[in-house]
C-alpha cells in the first residue's frame, strides 16, 4: 500500500471546471468553520439517544463539505521515506509507554465489586464532518474485548435508543479509511444485578443486558482513541491523532488513561514522548484487555477541527496551534522556542554561526533530482546546510532535535514537511509544489497551517521546465496544456501522475535568488 492512500479505496475527485477550483478555498472555510461548530447533541441515561441522521439529512450536511473533503484527502501528500515505521531500539522509557494491562498504576485500584451508585450523563457530538464523539460522566465502565462502553444509571435507565456506535478516528468523511478503524459501541445501560436476583423493573428487560461488573476502578477519566487509519504516515500521525489526542487530554495534565484501539506497538513505541506528557499512565491495548474498566467520566473519539490545526475558538481552554508546539517542544526537551536573527556581516565569517536551513531529501517521486546543487545554491547564499533524508527520520526524537536546531525548513510538498511542527516559533517553511495544477491543494494540506504555529510561509512552485514529465510527455499534452482535465479524470490518475509520476529538476538559478531572499530576511543588517 502506499503511504497515505491505496488508490484502489479512495474516492473519486468531484468533477469541476477550472474556475470551480477558484471557489474551493472560501468552501474549505464554509465548511471547516460550520460543520465543526460545537453542535452538541445532548444524550443522558434519562432521554432518548440522538440517532444518526437520515440519508436526506446526510446528503444535505455533508454534500458540499465532501467536495471539499474529497480533494483535501487525494492531496494530502504522503511519503513512505519520510515515514520509516522503525523506532530506536534504545527503549528506556518505552517499556512505560506501551500497554501494561493488569500491571498497578497510581490510577486505579483492583475492585470485584460494582462503582458506586450515580446518575450517569451522556453527550455526543455528530455535527462535525471530521469526528464523532462521546463525552460520559457518573459510571462508566469499559470493556475493552468487548468494544463497549456502559454508561450506567441507577434508577431511570431506559432500553430504547440507548446504543451510538463510534470509530475513534477523526476522518469521517473518508469512509474507506474509517473502515479500518474498529467501532466502539457505547451503551446506556442498567446497573448489574446483584447475585441471585431477578428484574423488579419493568425498564430492565432482556433486550439490553446491564453492565458487567466491575474488575478494575480507575479514579482519572479515559480517553478512548484509535492508532489505525492512515495514522502510520507521519501527517496523519499528526492531524489525525496527535493535534486531536492534546485537544481532548491536555486539560486533565496527566491524569488521565489513554486507551488505544488498533493497538500499533510501532505507533506507541514511536510517539512515546507525546503520550508520555499527555498521560502519567502506560497507553491500554484496548483490543486485547479482558477487563471491565471503571471511570468516573470518559470521552470515546478525539477532538478534530481542521488539517494540522486547532481552532480556538472550539478549543477546551482556547488553546493553539503555537500552545501544542510549545507542548511539543517541552516533550521533546528541545531547546529553542524562538529563532534569532543573526547579523548578516558576522554570519558570512565561517567563524561565526549561520542560519540553519535543514532540506527533506525524497526518494522515489517528487524528489529533486539535483539536490547538490540546491544544497550548493542555499550554501551559497549563506546558509548552513542540514540534508536530511529517509535514513534520519526513524528516531522521531533524535531528527525533531535536529529541526529545532534550524531556522528553515525547505522540501518539496510531501508528508515530510510536517516535521515544521519542531521548528523554533518564527522559523519558515518553504514548501516546493510540483507541476501539475497542485498550488491550491498543497497550500490547503501544508501552507495555510503554517501561520497559525507562528512560522512563516514561502512557496516556490516548480514550471513546466522544472518536472521530470518533460521527458515523458510532448508539450502539446493536456499534462501541459490543461492540467485540471487530468484532475477531472480521477483521483488515480491525478496522484499517478502528478505526485507518483513526477520528479522536480529545479532551475537553480532561480532557486538561488529564492535562497538569496530568504537568507536576507531571516538575517539582520
Amino acid at each position: 500500500m502506499k503511504s497515505g492512500r491505496n488508490e484502489s479505496s479512495s474516492k473519486k475527485l468531484v468533477s469541476a471546471g477550472a474556475a470551480a477550483w477558484l471557489l474551493l478555498p472560501l468552501l474549505v472555510l464554509v465548511v471547516l468553520k460550520t460543520d465543526s461548530l460545537p453542535q452538541i447533541t445532548l444524550y443522558s441515561v434519562d432521554g432518548v439517544a440522538p440517532s444518526p441522521a437520515s440519508d436526506g439529512e446526510k446528503d444535505v450536511a455533508v454534500a458540499d463539505s465532501i467536495k471539499d473533503s474529497n480533494r483535501e484527502q487525494q492531496f494530502l501528500a504522503v511519503n513512505g521515506e519520510v515515514d520509516v515505521s522503525s523506532v530506536n531500539s534504545d527503549s528506556k522509557n518505552e517499556k512505560h509507554f506501551l500497554a501494561m494491562n493488569g500491571e498497578k498504576d497510581a490510577s486505579l485500584i483492583n475492585s470485584d465489586v460494582a462503582a458506586p451508585a450515580m446518575r450517569s450523563n451522556l453527550s455526543c457530538n455528530f455535527s462535525s464532518v471530521r469526528m464523532n464523539i462521546c463525552g460520559m460522566e457518573g459510571d462508566v465502565r469499559i470493556q475493552g474485548k468487548a468494544s463497549t462502553v456502559y454508561v450506567v444509571s441507577v434508577s431511570d435507565y431506559r432500553p430504547e435508543n440507548s446504543t451510538v456506535i463510534i470509530r475513534p478516528y477523526p476522518r469521517k468523511w473518508e469512509i474507506p479509511t474509517m473502515e479500518l478503524v474498529r467501532e466502539i459501541t457505547v451503551r446506556s445501560t442498567a446497573p448489574p444485578r446483584e447475585p441471585g436476583s431477578s428484574a423488579t423493573n419493568a425498564m430492565e428487560d432482556d433486550t439490553a443486558p446491564p453492565a458487567p461488573r466491575c474488575t478494575v476502578t480507575h479514579d482519572v477519566p479515559a480517553v478512548v482513541f484509535s492508532t489505525g487509519g492512515y495514522s502510520m504516515n507521519f501527517f496523519h500521525a499528526m492531524t489525525d491523532v496527535v493535534v486531536p489526542l492534546y485537544n481532548t487530554a491536555r486539560r486533565y495534565e496527566g491524569r488521565v488513561q489513554l486507551l488505544a484501539t488498533n493497538y500499533d506497538r510501532k505507533w506507541i513505541a514511536k510517539f512515546r514522548h507525546v503520550l508520555g506528557a499527555l498521560s502519567s499512565y502506560p497507553v491500554i491495548d484496548l483490543d486485547a484487555d479482558a477487563a471491565v474498566r471503571c471511570f468516573p467520566s470518559a470521552h470515546v473519539g478525539i477532538e478534530s477541527h481542521m488539517e494540522l490545526s486547532i481552532d480556538p475558538a472550539l478549543s477546551f481552554h482556547g488553546n493553539t496551534m503555537m500552545d501544542f508546539r510549545d507542548f511539543l517542544r517541552s516533550a521533546y526537551s528541545l531547546k529553542r522556542s524562538w529563532t534569532t536573527p543573526v547579523s548578516r556581516n558576522n554570519s558570512s565569517s565561517s567563524s561565526s554561526r549561520k542560519p540553519r536551513l535543514v532540506i527533506l531529501l525524497r526518494r522515489h517521486s517528487r524528489a529533486m533530482t539535483n539536490e547538490g546543487d540546491a544544497m550548493a545554491a542555499a550554501t551559497e547564499a549563506g546558509f548552513e546546510v542540514v540534508p536530511a533524508g529517509p535514513e534520519v527520520f526513524g528516531d522521531m526524537g533524535k531528527f525533531a532535535e535536529v529541526v529545532n536546531s534550524c531556522d528553515v525548513m525547505v522540501g518539496v510538498h510531501g508528508a515530510g514537511l510536517t516535521n515544521m511542527v519542531f521548528l523554533p516559533h518564527n522559523g519558515t517553511v518553504v514548501q516546493i509544489i510540483p507541476w501539475g495544477g497542485m498550488k491550491w491543494p498543497c497550500f490547503h494540506a501544508l501552507g495555510r497551517p503554517v501561520p497559525d504555529m507562528g512560522l512563516r510561509y514561502v512557496e516556490y512552485e516548480a514550471s513546466a521546465e522544472e518536472t521530470t514529465l518533460k521527458d515523458v510527455y510532448p508539450r502539446d499534452h493536456a499534462v501541459f496544456t490543461d492540467p485540471l482535465s487530468i484532475h477531472r479524470q480521477g483521483y488515480g490518475m491525478m496522484w499517478a501522475t502528478f505526485l507518483d509520476g513526477q520528479n522536480v529538476t529545479l532551475d537553480i538559478g532561480r532557486f538561488r535568488g529564492v535562497m538569496e531572499q530568504l537568507y536576507q530576511s531571516v538575517t539582520l543588517a
